[in-house]
C-alpha cells in the first residue's frame, strides 16, 4: 500500500475539471446507484412538543426494500424556510442519539456522551435538522440473520459487495433521498442544507459532500484523515472502506469535491483511530484544493482536546461563521 500514488489526486491546475474527472470515478467505485427514483411515500409516525421546538417522527422510502427513519426537528426560534442539517450518527446506538431519548422509548429521555446530540445541538442553534437513521445501524440493524457479525454493520458492507455496491454509497444515497424528503415537505431553506455527523456518521458526510451538489455546508467529525494513516494502518470497520480508492484519491480529495462550499473539518487531539497527524496531513492538501480555486476560508479545521467524539462548543461557532460567510480560515484549535 505504501507505493501506491493516488492517480486522481489533485496537483495543480483546472479545479473544476479535476472534480469532474474525480466525481465520475467516485461514483462508480462507491457502486452508486443509478436507478430510477421510487415514490418516497412519507409517513409520519408521531409528533411531539419539546423544550427547543417541534420533533416529528417520519419514514421515508429511499428505494425498494429500503424504508427509512428519520426524525425531522424544527426549532422554535426560527421560521420556515428553515435552514437544515441532515445528522448522522455512526457506531452509536441509533439516530435516537440525536434527540437526546432511549431507543426503545423514546418517550424517555437519556444522557449522551460526547455532543452526540446533534439535533438538540442544532435546535438551540435555530437551525432544523433531518437525523437519518444509516444503514445496519439503531432500528436498521441486521434483525434477521440467524449468525451476525460482531460488528453491526460488517454484514451491511459485504452483502452491499454482493450488489456491486458499497456501504457507503448505500447510505449516500439515503442522504440523497432525505434531501428529496426535504424538498416534498416545502418548508426547508434549499440554498442551505447541510450535513453532520461523527465517525461513521462524519465518513458519510464526507462522502455525501463529494457528491451531492445540494449540499451547501458540511461538518464531518472524527473521521478525516489520510487513508494511509487511519482505515490503511488501524482497525476499522467494513463500512470504511471502497474497493481500490487508494488508487484513485485520498481522503482529502474526496472532501475537495466539495469546494468551494464551507466545511468545517472536526478532530481529537486523542482520536486512537482517526491520528492527528494524519489529520493535519490530510487538512493541508484540502486546503490546497480550495485555495486553488480561490475560497480557502472556507476550508476550517476545529481540533477538540480530546478522543473520538463531536466537539459542539470549538465546533459550532466556527461552523455557524462559515454559514454566515464568515472569512475565519485555520486550525482553530492548534
Amino acid at each position: 500500500m505504501m507505493g501506491i500514488m493516488p492517480a486522481l489526486r489533485y496537483e495543480d491546475g483546472d479545479v473544476v475539471a479535476w472534480q469532474r474527472r474525480l466525481r465520475r470515478n467516485l461514483r462508480d467505485l462507491l457502486g452508486y446507484t443509478t436507478a430510477p427514483k421510487v415514490p418516497l411515500n412519507i409517513r409520519k409516525i408521531w409528533q411531539r412538543e419539546h423544550p427547543l421546538g417541534l420533533i416529528e417522527k417520519i419514514i421515508f422510502t429511499s428505494e425498494p426494500y429500503a424504508d427509512v427513519p428519520a426524525y425531522v426537528c424544527l426549532p422554535k426560534t426560527a421560521r420556515p424556510p428553515y435552514p437544515f442539517m441532515i445528522c448522522l450518527q455512526g457506531h452509536t446506538t441509533g439516530m435516537h442519539v440525536s434527540i437526546g431519548v432511549e431507543r426503545e422509548d423514546e418517550t424517555k429521555a437519556m444522557d449522551v456522551p460526547g455532543d452526540r446530540d446533534f439535533a438538540l445541538g442544532c435546535m438551540a442553534r435555530g437551525i432544523a435538522a433531518l437525523c437519518i437513521e444509516q444503514r445496519s445501524f439503531g432500528a436498521r440493524r441486521e434483525q434477521l440473520q440467524k449468525q451476525v457479525a460482531s460488528h453491526g454493520c460488517h454484514d451491511a458492507a459485504m452483502q452491499a459487495l454482493l450488489a456491486g455496491k458499497t456501504l457507503i454509497g448505500e447510505r449516500v444515497y439515503d442522504v440523497e433521498r432525505g434531501i428529496d424528503a426535504l424538498v416534498a415537505r416545502g418548508d426547508a431553506d434549499m440554498r442551505r442544507i447541510g450535513v453532520m455527523g461523527n465517525s461513521g456518521g462524519g465518513t458519510t458526510a464526507i462522502y455525501a459532500a463529494a457528491l451531492l451538489s445540494r449540499l451547501a455546508f458540511a461538518m464531518p467529525s472524527c473521521s478525516f484523515c489520510t487513508f494511509r494513516v487511519s482505515i490503511g494502518s488501524i482497525y476499522h470497520c467494513a463500512d470504511n472502506y471502497v474497493p481500490g480508492i487508494l488508487k484513485v484519491a485520498d481522503m482529502a480529495d474526496v472532501l475537495g469535491l466539495f469546494a468551494p462550499r464551507p466545511v468545517v473539518v472536526v478532530a481529537g487531539r486523542e482520536d486512537d483511530i482517526f491520528p492527528i497527524d494524519g489529520v493535519r496531513a490530510a487538512f493541508e492538501q484540502l486546503r490546497r484544493i480550495y485555495a486553488a480555486i480561490g475560497t480557502e476560508q472556507a476550508c476550517r479545521l476545529v481540533i477538540g482536546e480530546g478522543g473520538h467524539r463531536f466537539y459542539a462548543a470549538d465546533a459550532w461557532p466556527v461552523m455557524l461563521d462559515a454559514m454566515q460567510g464568515g472569512g475565519t480560515d485555520g486550525d482553530h484549535r492548534s
